[in-house]
């Protein structure tokens, strides 16, 4: 493995992000801070309890997978289009860097970019709201899983998209509707039927149920843990297997 290719790739991508620290970072971390305002202290003061816990706590866990589905794809997106725009892809493409190289070092970047931006918002929740974690092994494994995943994601949108407004259509248009209908700011539970099941369709609220078992344990999950594994699993399985098809192929990346 050419360690010092991979190396390369995540340093340059992770310089590129410091170079835009305030909207890189502070950006996600500031609307954050504002849902929390909005929705924990104002509706939440209002709001009974869910699972067992305070409204303001319950939200946490959507929030940060908010940002970090978000932030995720539109890192990844970006950062493999950038070469693609400027032509320097095919320095790439000629260097001794394998596919798995490659993808390691730019989803690597990315991933951590997220996984960063999810501890931030993390830490900032505090500010806000007094929660408890109740199993961090496994809220750090669905943090990068999750982050992984959507790399990948955004990878592949980021080698089909032929302009800089289709890197924002995905996000906008399908990822954050999805994500405010996966139980963000509610529990899907409150649905009345046939919504409950209809919403059980929609990928996003195994992730955010998974991840709010870590934080509250069973009562406030939406779906079994297994399943939540399964999906984010079956989710990475697919995105790796469509970027290995991708560099195997040349898809849109050597025209």
């Amino acid at each position: 493995m050419n360690a010092h290719g991979i190396q390369a790739i995540y340093r340059f991508e992770m310089a590129r992000w410091f170079r835009t620290l305030g909207q890189s970072l502070f950006s996600p971390v500031l609307s954050t801070s504002l849902y929390f305002i909005v929705f924990g202290s104002a509706i939440g003061s209002r709001m009974v309890e869910i699972g067992g816990v305070s409204y303001g706590e319950f939200i946490v866990p959507g929030l940060i997978m908010l940002s970090i589905l978000t932030e995720s794809v539109s890192n990844a997106s970006f950062g493999i289009y950038m070469p693609r725009w400027a032509g320097t892809i095919y320095e790439l493409l000629s260097a001794p860097v394998s596919a798995f190289e490659a993808v390691c070092g730019y989803v690597g970047a990315a991933a951590t970019k997220s996984v960063i931006i999810g501890l931030v918002i993390l830490a900032t929740a505090r500010i806000f709201v007094p929660y408890e974690v109740q199993n961090w092994p496994a809220m750090l494994l669905f943090l990068v899983l999750t982050a992984v995943s959507f790399c990948l994601f955004g990878f592949i949108l980021g080698v089909l998209a032929d302009g800089f407004e289709k890197l924002q259509i995905v996000p906008m248009l399908i990822l954050t509707p999805l994500t405010f209908l996966g139980g963000t700011f509610y529990s899907i539970d409150m649905l009345p039927e046939p919504w409950r099941t209809v919403t059980l369709f929609n990928p996003v609220v195994y992730l955010i149920s998974g991840f709010r078992w870590a934080f509250f344990g069973e009562q406030a999950a939406d779906v079994n843990i297994g399943l939540s594994l399964g999906a984010i699993s079956v989710f990475l399985v697919v995105c790796l297997s469509a970027v290995w098809w991708i560099f195997k192929t040349g898809y849109r990346m050597k025209n």
